[in-house]
Formats: structure tokens, sequence, C-alpha cells
């Protein structure tokens, strides 16, 4: 069964708002909230920006029964692995399971706040890889001592960990990725609907190794009104346009909003489903399951558009996706 998500997007709403949103995204139906985990926003005029793991935190304890992910942590320049591991096993005690850690290699938006040089993204995979390893290896709750050539781990062990262990997800960027991680974590993550990624990972996965869920992500601006979700979407999402390649080595919204700021509000609605018809936003979701992802989050753009979304929209388009979408 294909599952359904909420993305908690810290970029454009406050954090109190974001707890009120996972709250109804439950009621509604979706089967997890996904959480970007930022220090920026994409661009100013987006204008949040809170903490992701406590915003997850009081989520655990506003909902019952919704799956928690982040989407995705760096664990590699702005937080240590070491730290990720134990964040991340709080909040699998906290929300009793429902916590899913994806991880990736990042943004340089987000990460040169610490002060340290932005990696190529050569050097970035070898330091996720090298956290991918500490952060599962202290998930299991064992004493861990850790010599890499990027990180170090001395005598480490979580004291709360869940009963069930948090798993892990990767976002992958390329062939090369997709080969490196596939064995080493449970799950892949992808911002496009690339079925070569979903071949490459099964393929390079060891045969013994539990199935993968594959997790993906699109934005959708729903609004009665076309005309006003085609210039909220522009307004919000234009960087969106410059793909993950430019959009991770950019340091600042400055920098951002320069580079998206040719962008036609035409070229965001060719790439962003906006407006009220939701078998528009159905066939947009499609390219994902005939991709072989198995989970799909929802991006609704725009804070001004999360509750009409939520109490109009998400439980009808949930219906039609769930009829659409693969069952097994």
């Amino acid at each position: 069964m294909t599952r359904f998500g909420y993305t908690l997007m810290t970029e454009q709403s406050g954090p109190k708002d974001l707890v009120r949103y996972s709250v109804a995204a439950e009621r509604h139906g979706f089967d997890f909230v996904a959480s970007s985990d930022h220090y920026f926003p994409w661009l100013d005029v987006q204008g949040h920006a809170p903490y992701a793991w406590t915003l997850l935190g009081a989520v655990a304890q506003a909902t019952e029964r919704v799956e928690l992910m982040t989407y995705v942590t760096c664990p590699t320049l702005r937080y240590h692995p070491a730290v990720v591991a134990q964040k991340a096993a709080t909040l699998g005690v906290l929300s009793d399971g429902r916590f899913l850690l994806n991880v990736g290699a990042g943004e340089n938006l987000n990460e040169h706040v610490v002060g340290q040089r932005w990696p190529a993204v050569g050097e970035r995979q070898d330091m996720l890889e090298e956290a991918v390893e500490i952060i599962a290896a202290l998930l299991t709750g064992d004493r861990v001592n850790y010599r890499g050539e990027f990180f170090r781990v001395d005598s480490a062990k979580l004291w709360d960990v869940p009963d069930e262990r948090v798993q892990i997800g990767v976002a992958v960027s390329g062939p090369d990725s997709v080969t490196r991680f596939a064995s080493l974590v449970d799950h892949l993550v992808a911002v496009e609907p690339d079925a070569d990624a979903i071949r490459g990972w099964d393929a390079a996965r060891d045969s013994g190794l539990a199935p993968s869920r594959k997790i993906g992500q699109i934005p959708i601006c729903w609004d009665p009104d076309r005309k006003n979700a085609i210039s909220r979407a522009h307004e919000q999402f234009r960087w969106f346009a410059g793909g993950w390649k430019v959009n991770a080595d950019l340091p600042t919204t400055e920098a951002i909003d320069a580079a998206s700021h040719f962008v036609l509000p035409q070229q965001v609605a060719a790439r962003i489903p906006c407006g009220p018809d939701l078998d528009a936003i159905v066939e947009a979701v499609s390219a994902y399951w005939e991709a072989g992802f198995t989970d799909i989050a929802l991006v609704q753009v725009g804070d001004a558009g999360q509750d009409g979304f939520l109490s109009t929209a998400a439980g009808p388009l949930l219906d039609r996706l769930r009829d659409a979408a693969p069952s097994d």
C-alpha cells in the first residue's frame, strides 16, 4: 500500500502552527508527517526556520498514530552524528516507536552557520557514510568507539532507546550514492521520481536485507483560485526551479533569491500543480508511485494555504490518491 504524508515545512510556518497542522494532518488521514530540518528558509519571504527536533518532540506528544520523520537531517556539519543518534533515539521513545530518521548530505545554506568550510559533494558523501555508520551503531544501544577520517566517537552510549530500533533512510542524488548506501541503511529517500534510482537501489541492496521503503516528496499548491495558487507558489517556491544540485551549494537566502529572480510564474506552475483541480494533483503525484516509490510526502506551498488545504482538500485528495495508487 502506498503511504501518503504531510510535510511540516519549517521554512514557511512557525512552530506552534506546525504542531497544529500535524494534528490536523493525522485527523484527516495522512500516514506520516515529515519535517524539514533547516536553519534558514529558502527565501526571506518564507520567514521561518524553527528547530525541527523540538518541533517533532511536541508533535510526538500531540499526535497518537501518525508516523514522524525528518526530511532530511544533515548529520555532518551543523550536527555531530553522535548527537543526531541521541536525538533520534529520544524521539523514538517519545513517539512510542513512530519515528524514522532520514539523513542527507545537506545544503550550504543551513550548514555554513557553524563557520566550517563547505566541502565538495564527493567529500560530503564520504562524511555522510561515516555519519551513518556511527548513528547506526549507537542506535543499537551498544557502547561505540569510532575513528574515521572525519569523525571520532569516544566511548559513547545511548541510555534511552526505543524498544524497536530507529530505522534510517538516506537521500540519494545519483548512481554513486545509490550504490554506496543501499546496503548501509534501511530506506531510500529522493526528491525526484527517478525509476532508475529505485532499480539501482534494489539491485545494489544485499539480498538478505528487508525490503526498503522508497520515500519521495512533491510540492503542490492547492487553492480554490488557480491564479492565487500560482502567485503564492511563485512567491514562496520559485527556488524549487533551481534543483538540488544548484540549491545545495548556495550559501544565503540572498543568493537563492538572485538565482531564482528570473523564474516566471508560469514556469513554477509547470512544475508544481496549482489550483483546485485534485485530479491534476493526483496525476503529478502518480509519477512517484509509477517510478516505484512506496511513500510520498505532499508539500502544501505557503503558510497561508495550510488551513484551507487541510480542512477542505486533504480528505478528498487522499481518497483519490489511494484509489489511484497501487494497493500492494
